[in-house]
């Protein structure tokens, strides 16, 4: 059985694909089907851009789609950047930009707590999304980065049951307590409850 993971990100495929190892399903990146566009992340909320991308894949592809979106919320910025997480610092920015930003944004700010939400949604071959679930970690903005490992803002996201970043844990380490590990699991649950594929 094929199931179609909404991301042409490698670096979040290459996540997921680790966290659901232990379903007999074939993980296919949206990057490795030829001719799926980009869907336009243009909805006010983490949850509506994980619908929407799970929608249209799944009605392009004709394929059950699995689709996430994630934000890292940062509470003394009013929430920000939340859903711009991936492009806070530009559309064409790398993980740095955004990491550099979100920094000097931080400056002066003594409340650093922020927390990481996951939502992610499953459709069916017809585009119809059948659940939906939310995972979440509480943690907090440092002030310089630590650790080499993960992406995006694990480097300065102190995650609060562990006092270390994400970058500083390993990705089996990470898995288990991270707001995507979280997420994907209740959506495995979530799947075997239904018994849908």
């Amino acid at each position: 059985m094929k199931l179609l993971i909404g991301t042409k990100n490698r670096d979040k495929f290459s996540e997921i694909r680790e966290i659901l190892s232990g379903l007999a399903f074939e993980l296919l990146s949206a990057a490795d089907y030829d001719g799926l566009p980009d869907v336009v992340e243009d909805k006010d909320t983490i949850e509506g851009n994980a619908i929407k991308k799970a929608e249209e894949m799944a009605e392009r592809s004709k394929m059950y789609v699995l689709a996430d979106d994630t934000g890292l919320f940062v509470d003394a910025l009013g929430g920000d950047p939340g859903v711009y997480s991936a492009r806070y610092a530009g559309e064409t920015c790398s993980y740095r930009d955004n990491r550099m930003k979100l920094l000097a944004e931080m400056t002066g700010i003594t409340n650093r707590n922020a927390s990481f939400r996951t939502v992610v949604a499953l459709a069916d071959s017809d585009g119809k999304v059948i659940a939906t679930v939310e995972g979440r970690v509480e943690g907090e903005i440092i002030f310089e980065e630590k650790g080499d490992k993960g992406f995006g803002y694990d480097s300065i996201f102190l995650c609060h049951e562990t006092g270390k970043t994400f970058a500083e844990m390993s990705s089996e380490k990470k898995h288990k307590i991270s707001h995507r590990g979280r997420a994907f699991r209740k959506m495995t649950e979530k799947i075997k409850e239904l018994n849908i594929l």
